[in-house]
């Protein structure tokens, strides 16, 4: 990717005026962007912090149909979830996995009339779902699921069974299966999406750390957060797609109509390597005793995902897992299975994001629409440019979301579509190995090129997928070194990130270009580690790299419930077998 310094430098000499300026470098605003980039058309996207920072660092980590939509009769959203899961699975095959689902059901016949009811759209309000009525919304969703089947239909799981792998509550009476999909790293595909745009149309560019916060004589007026230095740019039109932010940037630029009205959902990622042999690959995906759904799937052999919940809010910088949110979590898991006994001392990281939902009057956040719209503002003699306005938006939906938007604005431009972006292949993705002998065949070319060992090459392709040739190609004798705390990572491969994924801070490598404090990874062994392998390559001073070291061990202690504990890796600082 081109160096941030080269946008920047663009940006002052008056490149990007009259283009289509993007506010947001969300997934939404992202497949604005890349959508764009396939039709030709240069853009200059912008976002006040890093590239999916915000609520789009902050899902479930799934891919998936919305199944519980049809309880609030949004049909249309959840075909268009289905058909695009569908997709992403072909498209991004590197990141985005199948995971099958099982649904505990407390009766047979529960809410068989409330569901009749918002089937006719004539009632909104989550309710009990028994058994009879799980299986009537599954049929519909495997219906829903036909258009690029990549995946089983849904199954009853005999009880009996289901019991004996898992201690569900003796309450239980069913047990359904059915298939969705999660995504390893929804902030690395929000890069690769950026990569792939630019290389499309070399004459985009993304800033990250550029806020929008004012307008003069016609011009947006952006500030850079981590120099203080201001730009502006006399943009074509604007599209906002800056999530729950969207308020504040059309404020900012003279539209004080308040659209939005965020919930948050916080999630806690706790080690548990009894509950990961337990659920033995599948997602458990569960109602509440307040008629909610919650989950709880593996991550990986030690570490399990739970989640979410669902709180208005206001407080959108400040998002973070609560106290009493951390208990919510561990009731209803405790509900779902009695002897699952989470614990304080089992949470590695936590995080929550706000939804960027329309504003409502409804009572239950749940019956809130999770469907996206488009509000319109024309130019006007203080703001001599339209302005486009995304409520709205799911992480599933981003690539139709966005090819609706530019389907929207491009007669504006005086544009027409080239090429849809329904079946392009995203970042590594491409040309990625359909079975498992052209995949151990991509595993030894990047061991071989990369000098190593197949296992630390398999890390690289599950990251990278056919981009991992690219890191591995740049690997010398020091870059083979395993990171001291963090063994799973190179020395070479944190190097290439802070070389070539337009890295601004130190938590841009720590929490998205990588997973390390996601997967329980963050000391302050490898956190340090980390940052003398950054420090030079960003031309930090020693003052600037212990300055941003002691900010990510703080955010991550205050806001990710991170505790410092001695890391069992942590006095490895070279592994022999890394190197092949």
């Amino acid at each position: 990717m081109e160096k941030r310094s080269k946008i920047s430098d663009r940006l002052k000499a008056g490149a990007f005026d009259g283009t289509v300026l993007i506010v947001g470098g969300g997934i939404n605003g992202v497949g604005v962007y890349r959508d764009l980039a396939a039709q030709g058309v240069p853009a200059l996207l912008v976002d006040k912090s890093d590239f999916a920072s915000g609520t789009s660092s902050a899902p479930s980590r799934l891919i998936h149909g919305g199944l519980r939509y049809l309880e609030t009769g949004e049909f249309q959203l959840v075909r268009e979830s289905v058909e695009e899961r569908n997709r992403l699975l072909l498209n991004a095959p590197h990141l985005v996995k199948p995971i099958p689902v099982w649904v505990p059901a407390l009766s047979r016949f529960g809410g068989v009339m409330s569901a009749g009811l918002r089937f006719l759209r004539l009632k909104r309000t989550p309710g009990a779902k028994g058994s009879i009525v799980v299986r009537m919304g599954l049929a519909l969703f495997d219906r829903f699921g036909d258009k690029d089947r990549t995946m089983p239909r849904h199954r009853p799981v005999p009880i009996s069974e289901a019991r004996a792998r898992i201690g569900l509550a003796q309450g239980v009476q069913a047990v359904l299966e059915y298939w969705d999909a999660r995504i390893v790293s929804p902030e690395r595909y929000t890069l690769e999406l950026v990569e792939d745009a630019e290389i499309d149309c070399p004459a985009s560019g993304a800033l990250s750390y550029s806020a929008v916060t004012g307008l003069s004589n016609g011009s947006v007026t952006l500030t850079d957060s981590t120099t203080g230095e201001t730009f502006t740019v006399r943009p074509g039109l604007v599209v906002n797609c800056a999530g729950p932010w969207i308020d504040e940037v059309d404020a900012n630029i003279g539209i004080p109509e308040p659209l939005s009205e965020g919930t948050k959902g916080s999630h806690l990622v706790l080690e548990r390597p009894d509950l990961v042999r337990d659920l033995n690959g599948a997602m458990l995906y569960f109602e509440t005793h307040d008629h909610r759904a919650c989950l709880v799937y593996a991550l990986n052999e030690q570490m399990i995902l739970l989640g979410t919940t669902d709180l208005r809010t206001r407080e959108i910088d400040a998002a973070r897992c609560s106290e009493e949110e951390i208990e919510y979590l561990f009731g209803v898991l405790r509900d779902v299975l009695p002897r699952s006994h989470p614990e304080r001392d089992q949470i590695r990281y936590s995080y929550a994001g706000v939804r960027p939902l329309p504003r409502s009057d409804a009572g239950a956040t749940g019956a809130i629409s999770r469907d996206h719209s488009f509000r319109d503002f024309p130019a006007n003699q203080t703001r001599p440019f339209d302005v486009v306005t995304l409520v709205g938006g799911k992480w599933t939906t981003y690539r139709a979301c966005a090819e609706q938007l530019v389907d929207h604005i491009l007669p504006r431009l005086n544009k027409t579509r080239i090429r849809s972006t329904l079946t392009l292949p995203v970042g590594g993705g491409r040309d990625f190995p359909k079975d498992s002998a052209a995949r151990s065949s991509l595993v030894a070319e990047v061991a071989r090129d990369g000098g190593i060992k197949t296992a630390a090459a398999e890390r690289l392709v599950n990251r990278y997928g056919t981009r991992a040739r690219k890191v591995a190609q740049d690997l010398d004798e020091a870059g083979r070194v395993e990171i001291p705390g963090a063994r799973e990572y190179l020395v070479g491969e944190i190097r290439y990130m802070a070389r070539h994924e337009r890295v601004s801070r130190f938590h841009d490598i720590v929490l998205r270009r990588s997973l390390l404090a996601f997967e329980g990874l963050a000391s302050e062994t490898s956190l340090n580690a980390l940052a003398d392998i950054i420090a030079p390559e960003l031309g930090w001073t020693q003052t600037q790299r212990d300055a941003e070291v002691a900010e990510l061990l703080e955010q991550l202690r205050d806001r990710h419930h991170v505790s410092y504990v001695h890391n069992k890796n942590e006095a490895d600082i070279y592994d022999e077998a890394t190197v092949a």
